[in-house]
C-alpha cells in the first residue's frame, strides 16, 4: 500500500485511514487518490471491518486537489487534454461515491482544514466530528471552477439545508468548526488530542449493533434522501425490518440484552 495512506486497525472491526501527505496538507494527487480508492475497494468486501474512520496526518484533514500538480501529466500526452481531464475528474469524484456506497459506516475525524475535495470526503461520510482547529471551505469556485463538484452539490444541501449550502457554495468562504456544527455539517467538536479517541468511541457504539442492521440502516438513511414520498420510504423500511428481524444476529442482540452480556455477532 502507498506510503501516502496509512491503514491501521486501532480496535478489532475498525479500519483507520490516515491521509499521509502532511507537507502538502494531505492534498489529493493521483497517487493518494489511487491509494484511497484501492483501500476503500478492499474494505468494501472485508467482512471483518465494520466501521471506517478517516482522518489526516499533521495539521490538516485534506486541503483538496493539489494545485501544484496532480502528478499524471503523461495522461495528457496519451489521451489528449480533454479526455485526460475528464478521466481525472471521474477518478477523483469516484471517491465520494465509494465512501457513500460502502457497506460500513464512515466516520470523518476532521483534525484540521477540509477544503474542496477534502470537504467532499467529509460530506460523503456518515458521521462527522472535528477538532476546534478545523476549517471548512467549498473552495472550487474560488479557484475558478464551478462549486458543483465531486458530489458536493448533492450532499451539502442535504446535510446543512439548501439555504446554507447555496451561501457557502456561491461565496466559497472559509468557515470554522463552530459554524460547521451550528449548521449540522459536524455533530460535535472534540479537543484535537481526543479526536480519534472520540471517533473510536462512536465506532464502538456502532459495533454493539448487529452488522446487517448497521449496513441496512446506512443504506436506508441515504436512500431515504432520494425517496419521493413517505409511503415509498415506509414500504422500503418494512422490508428492512423483516429481513433484519429474521437474522440470527437479531436473536443474539435480544439474548445479550436480556442476559446483560456483550453480543457475539456472526452476520447471519
Amino acid at each position: 500500500m502507498s506510503d501516502l495512506l496509512d491503514i491501521s486497525t486501532p480496535t478489532p472491526g475498525v479500519a483507520l485511514l490516515t491521509l499521509n501527505r502532511p507537507e502538502r496538507l494531505n492534498a489529493l494527487d493521483v497517487h493518494l487518490v489511487a491509494a484511497l480508492t484501492a483501500a476503500l475497494d478492499d474494505i468494501a468486501s472485508d467482512r471483518t471491518c465494520r466501521v471506517v474512520v478517516i482522518t489526516g496526518a499533521g495539521r490538516a484533514f485534506c486541503a483538496g486537489l493539489d494545485l501544484e500538480g496532480y502528478g499524471d501529466s503523461e495522461r495528457d500526452e496519451t489521451e489528449g487534454r480533454t479526455l485526460a481531464a475528464f478521466g481525472r475528474q471521474q477518478d477523483i469524484a469516484h471517491l465520494t461515491e465509494r465512501i457513500n456506497s460502502l457497506p460500513q459506516p464512515v466516520i470523518a475525524a476532521v483534525n484540521g482544514p477540509a477544503a474542496g475535495g477534502g470537504l467532499a470526503l467529509v460530506c460523503a461520510s456518515d458521521i462527522r466530528i472535528s477538532a476546534p482547529e478545523a476549517v471548512f471551505a467549498v473552495s472550487f469556485i474560488t479557484a475558478g471552477y464551478s462549486a458543483c463538484d465531486i458530489g458536493v452539490s448533492w450532499l451539502l444541501p442535504r446535510i446543512v439545508g439548501a439555504g446554507n449550502a447555496h451561501e457557502l457554495m456561491l461565496t466559497g468562504r472559509r468557515f470554522d468548526a463552530s459554524h460547521a456544527q451550528s449548521i449540522g455539517l459536524i455533530s460535535r467538536i472534540v479537543d484535537s488530542e481526543d479526536l480519534l479517541t472520540e471517533a473510536l468511541r462512536i465506532a464502538g457504539e456502532i459495533l454493539n449493533n448487529p452488522p446487517v442492521s448497521v449496513e441496512m440502516t446506512k443504506k436506508g438513511m441515504w436512500l431515504a434522501l432520494e425517496t419521493p414520498t413517505l409511503h415509498a420510504a415506509i414500504e422500503f423500511e418494512n422490508r428492512q425490518q423483516v429481513i433484519t428481524a429474521l437474522t440470527e444476529d437479531a436473536a443474539e442482540a435480544t439474548a445479550a440484552f436480556l442476559e446483560k452480556r456483550a453480543p457475539t455477532y456472526r452476520r447471519r
